[in-house]
């Protein structure tokens, strides 16, 4: 593949990916309206597609049925259930790590978001980081900046926050209770309590501490980031070491990239939290699409995965992975990602 089609076919995944994220927020939101899924806290059970998804024990306890049935009820609607969504995210955190939250989860969509408005503003995507990412963008394009973009970044996070605390209530009580309230103006005082609290914390996590909370706060993204870690051949964002060389005209645009704040070109266990995004892939590909080599990053899985989980700790047989983007022979170029402090050995 030439490199400006590798460019291209960088563009059209973020795309795809930006579509595959708004329609899952969407349903984040309409979920409960729609009864689609929420846990009713006034019934005391959750309801599934319009449905209610109880245990049965209900005619267990009025006497209508024996042990052996409310056995196979529990099993049936409790067990099996569990255990098969457990196991099928289990297969793909193991074997594609955390693609949930880069491609579905509606948090780190606001992430994303709230990245890009703060760069606008200040220049950086978060508060703590000391220096400015670059202005000119990948593609050659300027990103326009200015103060005044907080007057569009502090309204979004507010707005996400108490969408956000809107939405988890209405996981819990009847949305039409909840949206009816709140136009009309006749919360309950919990109801009013919880989403004050709810929208302030928000503020603060998505103000401050929203990568840290993906990294090390958020139960679902860890399971996947320690599944994925455990299988050395694993989907992983690999790097052309033997290429490092057209790093040195580069600003490094993949680390800029990144949502995450992690260093692209460092091995897996220092990218635990890589959510799969692609954006330093699509980084490295706008700033190589001059190169007939193409980008240096690339997905890489099965015996590719493994050198880079490995470093690249001696030459492997040659790669047969179709899916691997970086066809090659390992006896003469290894693709890996190896521990890199900072800019490319050079």
């Amino acid at each position: 593949m030439a490199a400006v089609e590798r460019s291209a076919h960088a563009v059209r995944l973020q795309r795809r990916r930006l579509l595959t994220r708004a329609a899952f927020f969407a349903l984040f939101v309409l979920a409960p309206p729609l009864d689609l899924f929420r846990l009713d806290l006034t019934r005391g059970h959750f309801i599934l597609l319009g449905l209610d998804w109880t245990l049965g024990l209900d005619a267990f306890l009025a006497g209508t049925i024996g042990p052996l049935e409310a056995a196979g009820n529990l099993v049936l609607r409790g067990f099996l259930p569990i255990a098969l969504g457990v196991g099928a995210f289990f297969w793909i955190a193991r074997r594609y790590g955390r693609l949930y939250c880069g491609w579905l989860c509606p948090h780190f969509s606001v992430v994303e978001v709230i990245n890009g408005l703060l760069r606008r503003a200040i220049g950086r995507p978060t508060v703590w980081e000391r220096i400015a990412a670059p202005q000119r963008r990948p593609d050659g394009t300027l990103e326009p900046r200015g103060p005044l973009w907080w007057l569009v970044a502090l309204p979004a996070i507010a707005a996400f926050s108490f969408l956000w605390a809107v939405v988890l209530l209405t996981y819990l009580l009847p949305p039409a209770e909840v949206y009816g309230n709140l136009v009309d103006g006749t919360l309950t005082r919990n109801q009013a309590t919880f989403l004050t609290a709810a929208t302030l914390a928000f503020v603060v996590e998505f103000t401050l501490a929203r990568h840290l909370f993906c990294r090390y706060g958020c139960a679902v993204g860890l399971f996947q980031s320690y599944v994925w870690m455990f299988n050395r051949r694993g989907m992983v964002v690999g790097y052309d070491r033997t290429r490092s060389d057209a790093c040195a005209s580069c600003d490094d645009a993949c680390e800029h990239a990144c949502p995450m704040r992690l260093k692209p070109r460092a091995s897996k266990r220092h990218v635990f939290s890589c959510t799969q995004c692609t954006r330093c892939i699509q980084a490295c590909s706008e700033v190589q699409r001059d190169n007939p080599q193409g980008s240096l990053l690339s997905w890489v899985r099965e015996s590719c995965a493994e050198d880079a989980a490995w470093a690249g700790f001696g030459p492997r047989p040659a790669c047969h992975d179709p899916g691997c983007h970086l066809q090659h022979d390992h006896r003469e170029r290894i693709v890996t990602v190896e521990g890199i402090n900072g800019r490319a050995r050079r």
